[in-house]
């Protein structure tokens, strides 16, 4: 894939964990300069339906020149945990889930011990790759690949780490689904 300055992406994020019912929010970016659309769904708070909601939202989209999806990790609301590999072939597009820091999977594992379809859920985690990192102008970004060449994926990621240490378009995702959930949205203290 040829990754141009104006690249569409869909960034997403959840808002805080308020109810059984969260918000995923999606940003339609253009490279990390602007954005283009915005779209959001509810999904189940430690639940199973994160990944079939993303595809639902991206075959339903009229933005049809998106070519990546670029998550905070690969569990929302909660331990909502997406498959990549699935989301990249159902849709088409590069999945790019980033992270501030490097996952504890030995942490993860203990966690999802409180869920009876403990495997179901390690297996998304484990389908997802390597963990890999790159220099960002803020540090060093961790992120997973699927769809797309990791050095595609690390061209998309510095193409958008514009002003933080996150990508533009998660940036985002997240500041709107924080600031609706929440009534505002602001750096952590």
């Amino acid at each position: 894939m040829r990754i141009k300055p104006q690249i569409r992406i869909l960034g997403m994020d959840d808002g805080s964990l308020c109810g059984q019912k969260i918000l995923l929010v999606g940003v339609v970016f253009r490279g990390g300069f602007w954005i283009d659309g915005l779209l959001s769904c509810d999904i189940e708070r430690d639940g199973t339906d994160a990944t079939e909601k993303i595809i639902s939202m991206v075959s339903r989209t009229r933005h049809e020149d998106l070519r990546v999806i670029m998550t905070d990790g690969i569990t929302f609301a909660g331990f909502n945990t997406i498959d990549i590999t699935e989301i990249s072939q159902q849709t088409g597009l590069g999945v790019i889930p980033v992270m501030r820091r490097m996952p504890d999977f030995q942490k993860i594992s203990r966690a999802l011990d409180n869920f009876p379809d403990k495997e179901k859920r390690w297996e998304c985690i484990q389908k997802a790759g390597p963990v890999f990192s790159v220099k960002v102008h803020q540090g060093t970004l961790f992120y997973q690949v699927a769809g797309l060449e990791r050095e595609e994926a690390e061209k998309v990621i510095t193409l958008t780490c514009m002003h933080s240490h996150l990508p533009e378009p998660v940036r985002v995702a997240h500041i709107i689904a924080t600031g609706i959930v929440r009534g505002e949205a602001s750096k952590k203290p």
